[in-house]
């Protein structure tokens, strides 16, 4: 098992009770591309979506963005008020939607970043993607919820279980082909998630994603962000303040996450 995995492993806290669970894969990485990305950002959500990329930027002030994937160039740029630290993006039916950390408040922007409307949601907001039907909104606990894109009214919950045991710290959400991904806060993990059980049917180590951090805040500047462009197949991460977007491939599975011992 890769160190990674073991780390991951050693996270959760103690199962209730042993259960009959498959061992989980780990997924490993080869870069295909690496393009721009604005080292400024505290990235928070982010998007492919009509030959660019959407960007949620955190802290204060926090923005909203649309960036051109070729230079990084930001193209059209929202900004919040100061009472706002920005979270997760996502974009449904030409509507973006954005969070923020701790007001519990959300945006709702046109696909040109016009602003649209608001509305609110208990407890905190991290990340947020959404499967054609619903949001799906992440809130640094084990739980994610899904929400009425049209009234924004929560319509169910799941837990994020790896072999029966929660995961928190779930932050940053992409939606791709039938899963959740979903990075880890403070790790260089991300997660596939079943949204129907909550279980993590595999985990994606990127460890070695970008191992020359030096200038980069060595406490925040961490693995955030996740895109897919469906139509490409290609799959971007990036980080908080990283001043390189990769376009990765999934290789593997080069490890496993055994099940806990009875």
């Amino acid at each position: 098992m890769r160190a990674a995995a073991l780390a991951l492993a050693l996270l959760l806290p103690p199962a209730a009770a042993a259960q009959e669970t498959p061992a989980v894969p780990v997924y490993g990485f080869e870069v295909v591309r690496v393009w721009p990305h604005d080292r400024t950002a505290f990235t928070q959500g982010l998007v492919w979506h009509d030959g660019a990329l959407l960007e949620s930027t955190g802290r204060y002030p926090s923005t909203v963005r649309r960036v051109r994937l070729e230079d990084g160039e930001v193209l059209d740029l929202r900004t919040l008020d100061t009472t706002y630290f920005g979270e997760g993006l996502t974009e449904i039916d030409g509507r973006v939607f954005t969070l923020t950390w701790q007001n519990g408040v959300g945006f709702i922007w046109d696909a040109d970043l016009s602003l649209r409307g608001r509305f609110t949601y208990p407890g905190e907001g991290w990340g947020l993607t959404d499967d054609d039907e619903r949001l799906i909104l992440s809130d640094g606990t084990p739980i994610l919820r899904f929400l009425d894109p049209a009234s924004q009214a929560e319509t169910g919950r799941v837990a994020v279980t790896l072999h029966g045991r929660p995961v928190s710290q779930i932050n940053e959400l992409e939606w791709i082909e039938g899963e959740v991904f979903a990075n880890v806060w403070q790790t260089d993990w991300i997660l596939r998630i079943d949204p129907d059980s909550g279980r993590v049917t595999g985990v994606i180590d990127l460890t070695d994603l970008m191992p020359d951090r030096s200038g980069l805040e060595p406490t925040d500047a961490v693995l955030n962000g996740i895109a897919w462009d469906p139509d490409g197949r290609r799959l971007f991460v990036t980080g908080k303040n990283w001043p390189s977007l990769f376009e990765i491939r999934l290789t593997g599975p080069h490890a496993v996450i055994p099940a806990p011992s009875p």
